[in-house]
């Protein structure tokens, strides 16, 4: 069985890649999830945030953005001294900042969901790339979408960052053409 490249032998990372990463996401909690995660990983390997994934979960109210929303400045000092996540004060404020946002486009656009997909036109874009050295790091929407959420006040939004936000969430299909969860992951 054949994945991409970039996986690495840890269990937890093939775990991820062979169950969730590129998966179409259409849930609006679990694309709140991925942008605390994907903000909170600016500088870091996925792995480091992946290994403190529960710790995020617990964290940050098993992402609930109405939750999340509510943090006091109290609470987000408390976040600081919490050795479970990333104890960057930027990204923590911003996972906040973020919810605060994300709750208000819920109420625009009537869900998260219908405002991400939109970048990509209501449905899945599937690259075919066969190495790994090819894989962009943005691309034009990831851009639009990166503008797009830096206008509406959210932090760590970089193309960079969702791009990468974009692949894992399956708004963009960039598993390689020889990786055995290419096809799995198409949206039908």
């Amino acid at each position: 069985m054949e994945r991409c490249n970039w996986v690495t032998s840890d269990p937890a990372y093939i775990h991820y890649h062979d169950t969730e990463w590129g998966v179409p996401v259409h849930d609006d909690r679990t694309l709140f999830e991925f942008l605390i995660l994907e903000g909170a990983q600016a500088g870091l390997s996925w792995l480091t945030i992946l290994k403190r994934r529960e710790g995020y979960k617990k964290a940050f109210a098993n992402f609930e953005p109405e939750a999340v929303a509510k943090f006091t400045h109290k609470r987000i000092e408390q976040l600081l001294q919490n050795p479970k996540i990333i104890r960057n004060k930027l990204k923590v404020n911003s996972a906040v900042t973020n919810a605060r946002a994300f709750l208000k486009i819920q109420e625009k656009f009537g869900s998260f969901d219908a405002f991400a997909w939109q970048f990509v036109d209501g449905k899945q874009k599937v690259n075919t790339f066969t190495r790994t050295d090819k894989l962009p790091a943005t691309s034009k929407e990831s851009d639009a979408f990166s503008k797009d959420l830096k206008q509406k006040g959210f932090k760590f939004t970089g193309s960079t960052i969702i791009y990468a936000y974009m692949q894992a969430t399956g708004m963009v299909n960039d598993h390689l053409v020889s990786c055995f969860r290419y096809h799995d992951v198409m949206e039908k």
